[in-house]
């Protein structure tokens, strides 16, 4: 087990500037889920108050890097649709030397990458001057990873690269997928990973990240000028089936069974792919709703998603009273 550290004020405030573009955020589950055995992530949310999200503060921040949580970060702010960082996840056999080349050939467009180690492979970060949009930034990393032929996972593969930010655009209320933030303990096996190139403490590697030369906004729309997404690598366009209301004209009691198509069954769980998720393009394995077998009105996104999202995925949001 990881020996908990502390951290300065100064150390959190130059981390929240090199990684924090919004303020939604998710939690790992320090226990593993009982039926999957997954560290699921969940986004925090204010007591007696389910529908509103806790936002991301320092002491959070800090408490993440000293290890006491987990904590996942998005990278597009919906307001703005841009990103502060470019994260590109490998976990594959060999993701290293595919990490490896990117970062060689980024360096050659002026671009210092940093690495970092993760449980199964490696993360190579990209920082941005000013947030950049997120479609430029996608556009620019699968091009250069359809260059370089390294995998990219969806793609046809079961294996490859997944770069962050995963969607072009959200919508107002969208979150697209966290990514674990660098530098904290992964709850599934109480270890901390850090990046190479610096020595392993917070001062050290705070500092290597912070004289890590950032992309511009001009450096990007030079790289992007007259790119498209690679047709390989373009996101299929999911259909969300909906249910036609009764021929009198009023819906009948909400059925989450009646829009999904179950994929499994474990324990006490239906298991499927998540409609929320869909539209956002994650939940590729499909697995991120669990609906009770027992009474399926009890229905959970493991990734976070609410209810009302999820609702409104379908068609069938759910409806506000009239204040009286």
């Amino acid at each position: 087990m990881q020996p908990q550290l502390k951290v300065g004020h100064n150390i959190v405030l130059a981390y929240r500037n090199l990684f924090v573009n919004r303020l939604a955020y998710t939690v790992q589950s320090p226990a593993p889920h009982p039926e999957s055995g997954r560290h699921y992530y969940f986004r925090p949310r204010k007591k007696d108050h389910d529908d509103q999200s806790v936002p991301l503060s320092l002491d959070t921040l800090r408490r993440h890097l000293e290890g006491g949580i987990t904590i996942g970060l998005y990278a597009i702010n919906p307001k703005t649709q841009r990103c502060r960082w470019v994260a590109i996840d490998a976990d594959y056999e060999n993701a290293i030397e595919d990490l490896l080349k990117l970062q060689w050939e980024l360096r050659q467009d002026g671009i210092e990458a940093a690495l970092e180690k993760s449980r199964r492979g490696g993360h190579l970060w990209i920082f941005a001057e000013k947030p950049l949009l997120a479609r430029d930034c996608r556009v620019y990393i699968y091009n250069l990873a359809a260059r370089l032929k390294v995998p990219v996972k969806g793609a046809g593969l079961a294996e490859g690269i997944e770069v962050f930010p995963r969607q072009d655009q959200l919508s107002a209320d969208g979150f697209g997928n966290a990514l674990r933030a660098p530098l904290g303990i992964h709850q599934a096996n109480r270890k901390r990973y850090w990046f190479y190139g610096a020595d392993y403490s917070f001062e050290q590697q705070i500092a290597y990240l912070s004289r890590l030369r950032k992309i511009t906004e001009s450096e990007m729309a030079a790289f992007v000028q007259g790119l498209e997404m690679p047709p390989e690598f373009a996101p299929p366009r999911i259909e969300v089936a909906r249910v036609h209301p009764p021929s009198n004209g009023l819906y009948r009691e909400f059925r989450i069974l009646d829009y999904v198509t179950v994929r499994r069954k474990m324990a006490r769980n239906y298991w499927t792919q998540c409609p929320s998720c869909a539209l956002q393009g994650r939940d590729k394995s499909g697995d991120n709703l669990a609906i009770s077998i027992a009474d399926p009105r009890k229905y959970r996104c493991w990734a976070g998603c609410s209810r009302e999202m999820i609702r409104s995925a379908v068609g069938r949001p759910i409806q506000q009273r009239a204040a009286r």
